[in-house]
């Protein structure tokens, strides 16, 4: 359960908050399997709540390929433990087309054959951004350059911290799969099973696809 208070629909008088309640929430949750919590907790504070959402906007219009950011925002998920951030963007990779074996390498890049050097690359950034607080060694960072423009390399380091803090205010906070079972283990953990289990998202700014029988 969250540890803040979850907002309920009758209260929510900010339009662009009750606009996501009722395209995204049912009473047993999201349309990808989610609690839906973190837009309950988050409707505490509309301004918050906005400021997200824009966020969630923005890496859309991104001129960086989707599958880069993709890899970056799941890798940061497993790097900060968040089984909420990585399990939704797992569900993203598969929607982009990557094949399975390669989203479950994201977990173990560093042994994996399935990456080509640009995306080895942007593992081990996120890994420098995530685990190392921002100290990237400099053969990471020509990698970067001699493949994306500056602009692009930008929006892949803005994307990537961004959800190392969603997926910490998860765990801080207890939201969807970040619950204290998940916290007690130490690890990134297999989700229970979703409630709409295979029912399909309507909302472009929700990440992630339909739920996996795995949770993943």
């Amino acid at each position: 359960m969250p540890r803040l208070r979850q907002v309920p629909r009758e209260e929510v008088s900010d339009p662009v908050v009750a606009f996501f309640y009722d395209r995204l929430l049912t009473p047993e949750g999201t349309a990808t399997g989610s609690p839906g919590d973190w837009w309950t907790v988050f409707a505490q504070d509309p301004a918050i709540f906005r400021h997200c959402v824009k966020g969630f906007q923005l890496y859309r219009e991104s001129a960086l390929d989707p599958v880069l950011r993709e890899l970056g925002q799941t890798r940061a998920g497993w790097a900060r433990q968040s089984q909420f951030v990585y399990s939704q963007h797992c569900k993203q990779l598969r929607a982009l087309g990557v094949p399975e074996e390669k989203v479950r390498a994201v977990a173990h890049w560093q042994v994996s054959e399935e990456f080509g050097e640009l995306e080895r690359a942007v593992l081990a950034y996120t890994d420098g951004l995530v685990l190392d607080g921002g100290r990237v060694h400099d053969e990471v960072f020509a990698v970067l350059k001699r493949h994306l423009p500056d602009e692009q390399i930008l929006e892949l380091t803005y994307v990537t911290c961004l959800y190392e803090m969603h997926a910490t205010m998860a765990r801080a906070l207890r939201l969807e799969f970040d619950d204290s079972r998940m916290q007690s283990g130490g690890r990134v953990a297999l989700p229970r099973r979703p409630a709409l289990l295979g029912r399909q998202t309507r909302a472009p700014l929700l990440s992630g696809g339909p739920a996996r029988k795995d949770g993943f």
